[in-house]
């Protein structure tokens, strides 16, 4: 059975405009005016979307009814979170470094860019429908890297921006990336 995997992420908030590490926080202006240049969804049999409120409020600004889905949260960046990359690493820098370099380390006490990648893989291989789920960079990051099946480490090596659109199948069992698309930036 071919199943399609769409992941968006959410508009821009504050941290992801700052390179900071995300608490729950609502869409910064940006991210809200920016939903309007968005078009062309995929079908999908389920539109899911993480918990956090920069889903939900992507959801509703694209006209989207979504179901939450926890295996879509963010990654736990534990007591980093809210805070600035540059801040971090300012009064951090041994862990920092070391979360930087290590996939499994988790400095800041939260989760391991690991520890995501196997939610997230866990999650990928128990769907049954196709779907659209609206997250966060670094869950289509984790989501990229196992269809590739590359280790956490190739995490640090994808980048994605808000409201990008990374398109996954599976086929007998496995996945392939298809596709990372961004939404045109009209500034």
């Amino acid at each position: 059975m071919n199943l399609r995997l769409h992941l968006l992420c959410a508009a821009s908030t504050p941290s992801t405009r700052s390179l900071g590490f995300p608490a729950d926080e609502g869409l910064d202006a940006f991210g809200l005016e920016s939903l309007s240049l968005f078009s062309g969804l995929p079908a999908a049999d389920r539109v899911l979307r993480s918990p956090a409120l920069s889903a939900l409020q992507t959801a509703e600004g694209l006209g989207l009814r979504a179901e939450v889905e926890p295996f879509l949260r963010d990654c736990d960046f534990g007591l980093w979170a809210g805070r600035s990359l540059e801040e971090v690493a300012a009064r951090e820098p041994d862990g920092v470094a070391q979360w930087l370099r290590d996939a499994d380390a988790a400095p800041h006490g939260g989760e391991s860019f690991a520890d995501v990648l196997k939610r997230v893989g866990a999650w990928m291989d128990g769907l049954a429908q196709s779907a659209l789920a609206i997250t966060h960079p670094t869950i289509l990051r984790a989501a990229i890297v196992r269809a590739l099946g590359a280790g956490a480490s190739a995490m640090a090596h994808v980048d994605v921006a808000p409201l990008t659109l990374a398109r996954l199948s599976r086929a007998g069992g496995r996945w392939t990336f298809k596709a990372l698309i961004p939404v045109r930036d009209a500034r």
